[in-house]
């Protein structure tokens, strides 16, 4: 036992030292971040920040150009992209080209398969965002919800990267034993994704809205009452991607019943729900270009 105690020690310790070498956010992105932030901040302002990276004023403009958003008509000016689609959205969308250039290396994925875990966070992505929309969130908010679901497994990436081999027997004592994988990671680790996941958001400074959307999209009880809806949303959304067999996921336990708990508490039923598959396979096909912008 207190070899199983030194060994879930270490890990920890090693989680902690990984997340620690990780890069912070770019300085743009980080700029681009806090002048979103400021309710005294125009498009002109988020323009001059953004512009100062090519690379970064690039990947706006071509998602925004992108079936994604399907605005009819090509936007070739950073500052009128940034009026059609408002301040917070391109937040959101810095927001989330910084991190998928920092976590898309393909060498941080050992026992995941790079491709499969990505197609399952686009997918939950999506589906929370039309889960947003059938809930009456408003338009500016909506890719919040998105981002929060595309990111929500982040804290997958230290543990399957540090260690691989026993990321694989987690897996497997997951499925031989029936358990969600957040509770095959507790025993083998001492810690689990979402913890992981939540360390990760809170060095990047991220706000609660994701610090809870990574840490508490197993257990969106404990998420703070003003996160609730939207973590509720981020683990129905995970749910769902599960029932439709989208990329990698990871088998719940009595999945049913917990899936039945999350439709009472976000309000909406199973035709609903169902009602969305169609326009949820659609939209993922569109959102695909976020990922290939990233690369």
């Amino acid at each position: 036992m207190r070899e199983f105690l030194s060994h879930q020690k270490s890990y920890l310790k090693n989680i902690r030292a990984y997340i620690a070498r990780m890069p912070s956010l770019s300085t743009t992105a980080t700029k681009a971040l806090e002048t979103c932030n400021n309710p005294q901040s125009s498009p002109n302002d988020l323009n001059r920040v953004i512009g100062l990276d090519p690379v970064l004023a690039g990947q706006v403009l071509r998602l925004t150009n992108s079936a994604y958003y399907s605005l009819g008509h090509p936007v070739s000016s950073l500052t009128r992209a940034i009026i059609m689609l408002g301040i917070n959205t391109v937040k959101n969308l810095v927001l989330s080209f910084a991190i998928l250039e920092q976590l898309r290396n393909k060498q941080s994925f050992r026992a995941l398969s790079a491709e499969k875990f990505w197609a399952h966070s686009l997918s939950v992505g999506v589906i929370a965002k039309c889960l947003a929309m059938e809930k009456g969130v408003s338009l500016s908010d909506q890719e919040e919800f998105f981002v929060c679901g595309l990111l929500h497994d982040l804290g997958k990436i230290p543990l399957n990267c540090q260690f691989p081999d026993e990321y694989f027997q987690t897996l497997d004592l997951a499925k031989r034993s029936r358990w969600t994988l957040a509770h095959a990671e507790s025993e083998v680790f001492g810690i689990d994704h979402g913890a992981v996941g939540e360390m990760i958001a809170k060095k990047w400074r991220l706000s609660q809205a994701f610090i809870e959307s990574l840490g508490c999209h197993h257990q969106p009880d404990k998420s703070l009452p003003e996160s609730q809806l939207r973590v509720f949303i981020v683990a129905l959304a995970d749910i769902f991607s599960q029932l439709l067999d989208i990329g990698c996921c990871e088998a719940t336990p009595n999945g049913t019943a917990f899936a039945e708990y999350l439709l009472e508490r976000v309000g909406v039923d199973w035709p609903t729900l169902y009602d969305m598959r169609d326009t949820v396979l659609a939209e993922i096909e569109k959102a695909k270009i976020y990922l290939e912008i990233s690369e």
